[in-house]
């Protein structure tokens, strides 16, 4: 199998806007490139996806960052917060089983 090819951002772009032009086909400007139609359709796609990022300014993917990273953490905060009860919950059904004996559950109708 042979190396696979990288191509530059920049040659990419300029591939992405000539199919987006429309003055050429997909299959024309793949078969002149030597690239594969599929791929070009995956380039322009995520051209496409990505697009908004040519408006948004270095303050909007710092804020963007910083959502992210606050996220994160209260995530972090709220798997802390769910290992915490559950040891305690674990914790109560063990003293639960030793103070009221087995079979408490039904005997006092607790429905888990």
């Amino acid at each position: 199998m042979g190396k696979r090819n990288t191509y530059s951002p920049e040659y990419k772009s300029k591939i992405v806007i000539e199919v987006l032009e429309g003055e050429k086909t997909i299959s024309e400007i793949a078969a002149r490139e030597e690239l594969n139609e599929n791929m070009l359709k995956n380039w322009k796609k995520e051209f496409i996806e990505k697009s908004y990022r040519a408006f948004s300014t270095a303050k909007d993917e710092r804020e963007a960052k910083k959502a992210q990273a606050a996220a994160k953490a209260k995530e972090e905060e709220y798997q802390k917060t769910i290992g915490q009860l559950t040891v305690q919950v674990n914790w109560l059904k063990k003293k639960s089983d030793e103070m009221l004996g087995p079979g408490w559950q039904e005997k006092y109708g607790y429905i888990e």
